[in-house]
């Protein structure tokens, strides 16, 4: 059974940084790419950042610059280091299983002004 848990989502003023982190209970995780996605009150959940298992990354155009998606295939984590927060990163964030339907519990982050 396939389970990812979240955490390192808090309270942060506006500059300051969070780091995220994913842990996955997946067979042959180092196989899979993943994923990062938020969503925001009232809004539709987002793709943030993906790595690939070559560790190619990508990121939405909102975080580039102040994000970095990492992996370690060991521990079978994925990790988002935020720098540079904003009021508008406030959102739950989920990991996930690139092109699955295997999802995290999502984190909150919080970014006060």
């Amino acid at each position: 059974q396939v389970r990812l848990v979240e955490s390192g989502g808090g309270l942060v003023q506006s500059g300051e940084s969070l780091r995220l982190s994913c842990a996955a209970s997946v067979s042959n995780f180092r196989l899979y790419a993943m994923g990062w996605y938020r969503q925001a009150p009232g809004k539709q959940r987002e793709w943030v950042a993906k790595i690939t298992p070559a560790d190619n990354t990508n990121y939405a155009d909102s975080v580039k610059g102040r994000f970095t998606i990492s992996r370690d295939n060991t521990e079978k984590r994925v990790f988002l280091q935020m720098n540079s927060l904003k009021p508008e990163d406030t959102a739950v964030y989920y990991c996930r299983v690139e092109t699955t339907t295997y999802w995290g519990q999502g984190t909150q982050v919080t970014v006060s002004s």
